[in-house]
Order: C-alpha cells, then sequence, then structure tokens
C-alpha cells in the first residue's frame, strides 16, 4: 500500500532515501517520472542531433570523439529507461515512440513554452548548423546539464541518485572534450563564428532552466528530488558559462 504525500515527505526530510520497489504516492510518482522521462527524451534527441555533425569534424580524431558522446548519451538514457521499466515503460517501444532526430526551424525561439510531442528539453528542438555551432552547444547545455544533474545525484529517489553517479562523470567529461575543441577551431578559425553560435545558443539554454514560478520546481523540492529554485540554478549557470567564455576570449550575451 502507497504511503501518502504526508509520510513519505517526513521520511524524506528525516534524510532517509525512497527505495526501488516501494509503492509510492500519486503525486510523488507523477515529478520523479516527469524527471526521468524528460531526461531521456534530452538524451535521445541530442544524440540524434549531435550524430548529424559527426562527419563535420575536422579530423578523425575529433569524429571519434563525437561519435563517443553520442554513444554516452545512448547509454545515459538506457540507464534511466531500466528505472522507468518499474512504471510499466517499455525501454524497445519507448525509442521507437518518437522522431528524436526531428528539429523546427532554426529562426524559432520557443523559449520556457513547450510544445507537444516528446518531452525533450526545448534547447533540442533546434538545429545544429556545424561543427563549431554543436561545439558551442556542447559546452553550454553541458554545464547546464551538469549543475541539474548534480542535484539528480542528491534525489531522494535512491535508485535515480545511484545512476547519475556515472552519468555525471561523463557528462562532466564531454564539456571538457567540447572545450577542447572549442579552442582548436577558434585557434584556426577566428572567434566569428563562435560568438554567433554562443549569441544564438545562450538564451535557448537558459530557457532550460524554467520559470521562476514553478510548480513543478515547488513539488520537486518538496519532495527531495532537486532542492535548488530554478533561479538560482540558473545563476550558478550563468556565472559558471561567464568564466568559460571569458577564458576562451568570448562575450556572454546580455541577458
Amino acid at each position: 500500500m502507497a504511503i501518502d504525500d504526508k509520510a513519505l515527505i517526513d521520511r524524506i526530510n528525516k534524510g532517509e532515501k525512497i527505495q526501488r520497489g516501494e509503492q509510492l504516492p500519486a503525486s510523488y510518482r507523477a515529478e520523479l517520472m516527469r524527471l526521468m522521462v524528460v531526461f531521456v527524451d534530452s538524451q535521445l534527441a541530442g544524440a540524434a542531433g549531435f550524430a548529424n555533425v559527426i562527419n563535420h569534424g575536422p579530423g578523425l580524431r575529433e569524429r571519434r570523439t563525437a561519435a563517443q558522446i553520442v554513444a554516452d548519451r545512448f547509454d545515459h538514457a538506457e540507464k534511466v529507461l531500466e528505472l522507468l521499466k518499474d512504471f510499466n515503460v517499455k525501454p524497445r517501444l519507448y525509442v521507437s515512440s518518437h522522431a528524436w532526430a526531428s528539429r523546427l526551424d532554426r529562426t524559432v525561439d520557443l523559449g520556457s513554452r513547450r510544445i507537444n510531442g516528446d518531452k525533450r528539453l526545448n534547447v533540442f528542438h533546434y538545429p545544429l548548423e556545424g561543427w563549431i555551432d554543436a561545439l558551442v552547444l556542447n559546452v553550454l547545455m553541458g554545464t547546464a546539464s551538469n549543475i541539474q544533474l548534480g542535484e539528480l545525484r542528491q534525489s531522494s529517489y535512491a535508485p535515480l541518485a545511484e545512476v547519475m553517479v556515472e552519468i555525471i562523470n561523463s557528462e562532466k567529461s564531454h564539456v571538457e572534450k567540447g572545450l577542447k575543441g572549442l579552442k582548436n577551431s577558434l585557434n584556426h578559425d577566428g572567434a566569428a563564428a563562435a560568438q554567433a553560435a554562443v549569441n544564438y545558443w545562450y538564451p535557448r539554454v537558459t530557457a532550460t532552466f524554467g520559470r521562476s514560478e514553478s510548480e513543478h520546481n515547488e513539488r520537486v523540492k518538496q519532495f527531495g528530488l532537486m532542492k535548488q529554485t530554478n533561479d538560482s540554478r540558473q545563476v550558478d549557470w550563468e556565472n559558471q558559462v561567464s568564466k568559460l567564455l571569458a577564458d576562451l576570449g568570448l562575450n556572454t550575451p546580455k541577458s
């Protein structure tokens, strides 16, 4: 029998973790599933988009690195899909349920407005335009992911917290590889294309943190699934990215 919200929150406030197989209140279950589905869908859509630019890499080493990032994202999605099996999700059917490579027109800006279909973050609805564009998104979104996934590492749902350990380490390596590739591109091609990509992607990555007044954010905090507000995560990201861009000789776009 599932316990009620109050009893569950009391356990979480005492530092207890919720274990796999427990009967969960409907509200906790819904927020947990939403977080996991958004993660899986974003990994699958991100992998599909990045796969399209592998052959834009300037050399074999860069192409191999890009291919490994795509493979890692599929692996991350698989790990969380395994947890979703407890919620009657069938991974094989799930993976074929959406056109993960689909993209909107480059000129569209959804902001934080969600559209029908899969639950990918909006940033993965926009198409990549070449190698430098992909590197910039990799660095900006990878830094955002590290902040958000770092919170999931402390999640009250123990199975999700556990799988995030390896995933976070992998995501950090993606940012490091992206920075290395971006530095090489800046040395060879100059800053104009990279700065244009930063100007395009910065507001779209910013939108992934959600609205200041978010009912979902309040509920996931209450349930111990994440602890920070959308605004505090965004400020953390802005500070980190501002330093990364400055070190590269690039400008942070004005809000």
